[in-house]
């Protein structure tokens, strides 16, 4: 039931803004933005057209001696051109690369190596004014001189507080303006983590919603050869990455998004999602590759701001999933769908010598918001096509989906040392209905500390939804893994009492946490950094604050400020504000 409530909001709401723009762009004498004109313009973008770009590759380590020693990259921000599609005009965006000519949507790839120290100088060469509309009543950076406040954090990485991109260590072009929990130019990343993928994007107070949707984003690959060579998956130009994304354009070309709020009397901006009617990879609209027929690996992230991508292959042909997010799992599971929230990765090897086509398209078919929205569309329903060439490939593909992957620690509940209930709230507006802001724990992003778990620690984190929405769950720092998710019962009561005194306890958890188990997807059952939490549900995650492979302690001091947070990664909810600090404790 409250699924259902929450989507007829978002849709009432959704006519609603529509219906204010037009109102207000005719005040204006502009021509109206229509939710009708952004599907036409993406319409008109014919499908599979343009070829999937590979980015731009930046090796995060020196060699010496045959050994790889740590090294330092500059990695700037810029703001320059991007040609999204064949027939689209040129849009501007913001980007990461090494020089404004390099830089690329989304950012070039980082290769770092297990065991070696990775330092980036990350610099903002941005313009005193942002591409896209933002709101100042949400908790937001605001720079007293102009400028737009960027940055970044290495999403799933291991290290130390100063270099995880706290969203108050913000700062300008040329460091002109410093959040107040800014401490450094150069980020230090150790890469003692186990081989996987990751990814870095923009992380600033309030406005991670709107850099990322600018062009913030890209991937980050810790490589261990020995592992490599023995796992034997396919390499070299058969190992891809895969960025997808979902944004609306205007008839000339330039990102769009919403300059009214569901709410604009309380948020003029802010609305609770951003759902593009273009999906795009690699910074191309529905791009095509041609393969052959053998075995490919490719990386996929989801790094959109709010929308699900429930993804498979029109011709049947089955995905061998290796990893999933920075780690891999015990063994690969085939399957014939991959569910990805915003911010996950899924590590997936497809055998094309097995299709019985000679094309076949990567196709969507979640609901949004996700999981009882709108219907996937013609337009969202597709991703990308590949065209499998016929013949037996030379040079024979030896390449193998491996029968055993990595073993780490086992996600084992008994061991915990603490347990924490955390509980995911929305706030509506009592006249209207609609979102105004969402919180975690019925609390701010400033109020004080709650969560200081202990370095080498492990606790169970039961997170608690009572919205309509699945929530990407994300944590800085820890390693999580889902191990049960527990639907609620009579949960108009829990949620009455939930609002009314926050306490999970005093309104019985125990007594309403005793529904229908839902069993964790085998391709899941690795440790994450980023957890779909169900709504209605209670879903049990072990929460390992040390290194999962080999259980050893930081080798940094965890415990400093500006400390980690977790958050919701639909990043419209984490902006207003389903984000809170965490402390670790020595």
């Amino acid at each position: 039931m409250i699924s259902e409530r929450s989507t007829m909001r978002k849709r009432i709401g959704l006519s609603f803004l529509l219906v204010l723009s037009i109102v207000i762009s005719i005040a204006n004498g502009q021509t109206p933005v229509t939710q009708q004109l952004l599907i036409e313009v993406a319409g008109s973008l014919q499908m599979y057209v343009d070829r999937l770009p590979q980015m731009p590759r930046l090796t995060g380590y020196s060699v010496q001696n045959g050994n790889a020693v740590p090294a330092t990259l500059t990695i700037g921000m810029y703001q320059k051109t991007w040609k999204f599609h064949r027939d689209l005009p040129n849009t501007t965006v913001f980007v990461y690369g090494t020089s404004q000519d390099s830089a690329t949507f989304p950012g070039p790839t980082i290769e770092a190596m297990q065991g070696t120290p990775l330092s980036i100088k990350w610099e903002n060469h941005l313009p005193q004014t942002h591409i896209l509309p933002w709101d100042a009543t949400i908790p937001t950076a605001i720079p007293k001189n102009g400028g737009v406040p960027t940055v970044v954090h290495l999403h799933g990485s291991v290290h130390p507080p100063q270099s995880d991109g706290s969203a108050l260590a913000w700062f300008t072009a040329n460091y002109q303006e410093t959040g107040p929990k800014w401490t450094t130019t150069t980020y230090t990343y150790p890469n003692v983590q186990p081989a996987g993928n990751l990814w870095y994007h923009d992380h600033a107070l309030g406005l991670t919603r709107n850099n990322l949707l600018a062009g913030l984003i890209g991937t980050y690959i810790i490589r261990n050869p020995s592992l490599d060579a023995r796992l034997n998956l396919p390499m070299g130009q058969f190992d891809q990455q895969l960025v997808i994304v979902d944004r609306s354009f205007n008839t000339d070309g330039s990102l769009y998004m919403n300059s009214t709020g569901d709410n604009p009397s309380i948020h003029p901006e802010w609305q609770p999602e951003y759902f593009g009617e273009a999906i795009i990879v690699n910074g191309k609209a529905w791009p095509y590759l041609s393969v052959v027929r053998r075995r490919y690996r490719f990386r996929i992230l989801n790094a959109s701001n709010a929308r699900y991508f429930r993804l498979s292959l029109s011709n049947g042909t089955p995905l061998y999933v290796v990893g999933h997010d920075a780690s891999y799992l015990a063994s690969p599971v085939q399957t014939w769908q991959v569910l990805l929230g915003p911010a996950e990765m899924a590590d997936v090897v497809i055998d094309f010598s097995m299709s019985t086509t000679d094309q076949a398209e990567l196709i969507n078919d979640a609901p949004y918001p996700f999981p009882s929205g709108t219907p996937s569309s013609p337009l969202n329903g597709k991703i990308m096509q590949f065209l499998i060439k016929p013949g037996v490939i030379t040079p024979y593909d030896n390449s193998t989906v491996p029968s055993s992957e990595v073993n780490y620690t086992t996600a084992i509940p008994s061991v915990a040392v603490n347990t924490r209930y955390i509980t995911l709230y929305e706030s509506l507006d009592p006249i209207s209905g609609l979102s105004t802001h969402l919180y975690i724990n019925g609390l701010r992003f400033e109020d004080p500390v709650t969560e200081t778990p202990r370095a080498g620690t492990t606790e169970i984190w039961n997170v608690i939804n009572l919205t309509g929405d699945n929530h990407p769950f994300h944590m800085h720092l820890g390693m999580m893994q889902a191990v049960k998710v527990q639907q609620l019962v009579d949960l108009n009561t829990f949620t009455s009492c939930m609002i009314a005194t926050n306490d999970t306890l005093g309104c019985n958890i125990t007594v309403h946490a005793t529904g229908p188990v839902s069993s964790i997807p085998m391709h899941e059952r690795t440790w994450k950094n980023t957890v779909k939490i169900e709504p209605g549900a209670m879903t049990s995650i072990v929460v390992k604050f040390q290194i999962v492979d080999t259980l050893a302690g930081y080798p940094f001091d965890a415990t400093p400020e500006p400390g980690y947070v977790y958050h919701c990664h639909i990043l419209d909810h984490e902006d207003n504000a389903m984000i809170r600090p965490m402390k670790i404790l020595p």
